[in-house]
């Protein structure tokens, strides 16, 4: 920040401040309840004047206001990040989104650029749909298509909240109208033998003490067949209460527009529902834990404390098993597959036409339900019709 020069006493500032040790370039305006400004002029040549605080700021408000004005870092990516990253808004995101666009922050502001520095120390109004272009087509060539389209996503959703909150000096965002690069499509379909295998190992190593290597959650084996039998996301599990039990079977609480079903009772859903059950009590119980008098305000499955499991837990409780599992040699590193696939073996294994597979797994189109039905259907061989024989 320059050395503000010498001022004459102007009788309108407020008496608080010492005219003598105001910043530069920042001027006061006494009329109304009185505002604090600076000026510039535009890419036009156009003098223009900013509006920088009320009357009542202090010195010390000032002085850090005209700071951040001077400093020629406000206009970078990795300001705009840090004032996005720093903001209500991106603190209301869930979890999960927070960590991905932490990645794709760190992502970005590391990306050598053709001038020789890191592309957080650019302007982003100097950005153009070229330039993100090649940013995306670079990370997709290194093979990281997936990466590629996060990252897209994120600078999409970061520029226009800068551009929205006048940050950056962004008349447009930049980042619209960009080709997003096609990802790998991962449909994996774990053998139903595997996936027994794996669940009766979460089992035995569920009843180990926690500090037994290689032990796992005992939740871990219920979760597993809920989501099999129920064909259910792992957070659909997860939130699964004492008000999904009814007496035909277990309510679904599908996300991303599916319908909702009851599946129907089995011996094998009910003695894990009822495991479950079980396994909440005894935590309960050593805990000293209240349980709650309406059943929808009881969760299903619940961590060691006694509390509803949440996503980013069994996240973690699944990858520690699977690494686990390969590192002793129960499966194979390309064996490996997601508690979501869990979803995909029930839908397929799910006898019955397409339409009763669709019903089934809540899906309000067929193409969701291509992504999800890998089975193979079993037709009948053609049949010509063998011809008449000539007539007498």
């Amino acid at each position: 920040m320059r050395k503000a020069r010498k001022r004459k006493h102007n009788p309108h500032i407020p008496s608080h401040i010492d005219q003598a040790a105001l910043p530069a370039a920042i001027y006061f305006d006494h009329r109304g309840f009185g505002i604090w400004y600076t000026s510039h002029r535009d890419e036009n040549g156009k003098q223009r004047r900013h509006n920088v605080a009320p009357a009542d700021a202090t010195l010390a408000e000032l002085h850090r206001i005209m700071d951040e004005v001077s400093n020629p870092d406000r206009d970078t990516l990795r300001f705009l990040c840090k004032q996005f990253h720093d903001s209500p808004k991106f603190k209301k995101l869930a979890p999960s989104t927070q960590a991905d666009y932490n990645y794709c922050r760190d992502v970005l502001v590391g990306q050598e650029t053709r001038m020789g520095k890191p592309l957080g120390e650019l302007a982003v109004r100097g950005f153009s749909p070229a330039l993100i272009q090649r940013l995306v087509d670079k990370i997709a060539d290194e093979g990281t298509p997936s990466k590629a389209a996060h990252v897209l996503r994120y600078l999409r959703r970061l520029l226009q909240w800068g551009r929205n909150r006048g940050i950056g000096n962004l008349t447009e965002n930049p980042a619209q109208g960009v080709e997003a690069p096609a990802e790998r499509k991962q449909r994996r379909l774990p053998a139903a033998d595997l996936m027994e295998t794996l669940i009766g190992r979460a089992k035995v190593m569920g009843r180990l003490p926690r500090n037994i290597p290689g032990a796992c959650p005992a939740y871990l084996s219920i979760v597993m067949e809920l989501a099999y039998l129920c064909r259910l996301r792992g957070i659909e599990v997860v939130t699964l209460t004492d008000a999904n039990e009814l007496d035909e079977g277990v309510q679904t609480n599908r996300r991303k527009g599916s319908r909702d079903n009851i599946v129907r009772w089995t011996p094998r859903l009910r003695a894990v529902w009822n495991e479950a059950k079980q396994l909440r009590a005894s935590i309960w119980m050593q805990r000293n834990f209240p349980a709650h008098l309406h059943p929808s305000r009881r969760p299903l499955i619940v961590n060691s404390h006694g509390s509803a499991l949440g996503k980013s837990g069994l996240d973690t409780a699944w990858q520690r098993f699977m690494a686990k599992a390969i590192e002793v040699g129960v499966i194979l590193e390309e064996q490996r597959y997601g508690l979501h696939d869990l979803k995909r073996r029930g839908i397929t294994d799910t006898h019955g036409t397409r339409a009763d597979k669709q019903q089934a797994s809540g899906h309000r189109n067929e193409a969701m339900l291509d992504i999800y039905d890998l089975g193979l259907p079993l037709v009948n061989p053609s049949n010509t019709p063998k011809s008449s024989p000539p007539h007498a």
